[in-house]
């Protein structure tokens, strides 16, 4: 984090991007188009906010090409809320300072903490446990037995890593998450719920970033896998032995029942439900509010409820809303029908 104000110039030299109107100009933060005050930068995401951008009081806006109508001075940049996001990275958050190893922690046998961490009190870290460099837990933190934790992750307070879990690098992990809670598995035996045991792991590997309050199941046996890249929203449900691909979305309120897999760059959008066993192709979009039962091609957009192409569903939505009309005008036509037949029976 910059402790003094930064010239637009050498902004704009480190985003790569071109100042139009004055590169001296000092800027002291960012925020959005609406909060923007004088002294800060901004960022335009599509021309549709063009005449929020006219008003703003912001001392510079990253664009994608000049824009006559803005007031302010311009940084012309290819993606502005790419540029945005690592310049606020690069020069308004605050840099990481380790402040090391709390007294008034739970520390188990044969611990291995690296170096440079940030270990606040009432942590809990259980036997066996590795982990990396640069890593913040904060209070409330439980790290189950055997588990690993990679360099610079971030656990917020009463995040729960349960036992033997692997945690890649650069991992980020939200309040009130259990990663490695048991799966969901019973068998019904004389009109009772045995469980099966849950004896398997959680994988998650490097660059994941994770909501509050997500529930990961450890596998029956063998793996969940969460793969790299992939961000998950608050309140997702993944089940057991599910495995999940690099660079997926899955956004709040999702569930993945047991043993499904998705592929690379897939999104879950909100509420929306796939059950067991169902292979998710690469690329492929299951819209809001969705429920899946068989399997989704890759790069398909799906919808509704049982899940359908997405046009399909825009078709079948429309006329749902039609169904009231359509109902009356059938018995309408019914009541013709009847009349015509008892005047002009067969």
């Amino acid at each position: 984090m910059t402790t003094s104000p930064i010239n637009l110039n050498n902004i704009a030299t480190y985003i790569a991007g071109k100042v139009i109107g004055n590169p001296d100009i000092l800027i002291h933060g960012a925020s959005s188009l609406t909060n923007a005050t004088t002294g800060q930068i901004t960022f335009l995401s599509g021309h549709k906010h063009l005449s929020t951008a006219m008003e703003t009081q912001a001392s510079a806006v990253l664009v994608s090409q000049i824009e006559q109508l803005i007031p302010c001075t311009q940084i012309v940049v290819p993606n502005p809320p790419l540029a945005f996001a690592r310049l606020v990275k690069a020069f308004f958050t605050e840099v990481y300072t380790p402040r090391g190893i709390s007294t008034e922690i739970h520390r188990g046998d044969h611990v291995k903490i690296g170096n440079n961490g940030s270990i606040w009190p009432f942590v809990s870290i259980e036997d066996h446990v590795q982990i990396g460099d640069r890593v913040t837990l904060f209070p409330g933190v439980v790290i189950g037995k055997g588990s690993k934790v990679g360099d610079d992750c971030i656990l917020h307070p009463n995040v729960t890593v349960r036992e033997q879990s692997r945690i890649g690098h650069r991992v980020i992990i939200h309040s009130g998450t259990v990663v490695g809670s048991d799966g969901f598995g019973y068998i019904l035996e004389k009109g009772s719920h045995e469980k099966i045991p849950q004896i398997g792991r959680v994988v998650i590997e490097d660059d994941v970033e994770i909501g509050a309050n997500v529930a990961i199941d450890r596998a029956t046996f063998g793996e969940t896998i969460i793969g790299q890249g992939t961000k998950i929203d608050n309140l997702v449900q993944i089940a057991h032995n599910v495995k999940i691909g690099k660079h997926s979305l899955l956004v709040a309120q999702a569930g993945i029942a047991g043993s499904s897999t998705l592929g690379h760059h897939t999104t879950i959008a909100g509420q929306a439900g796939v059950s067991d066993h169902v292979d998710i192709g690469d690329g492929a979009i299951i819209t809001a509010q969705t429920g899946v039962p068989k399997n989704v091609p890759a790069q398909k957009v799906v919808s509704g409820t049982p899940a359908m192409p997405h046009r399909v569903w825009l078709r079948t939505s429309q006329t749902l809303q039609r169904l009231p009309e359509i109902h009356q005008r059938l018995r309408d036509l019914e009541k013709r029908l009847q009349i015509l037949e008892e005047q002009h029976p067969l």
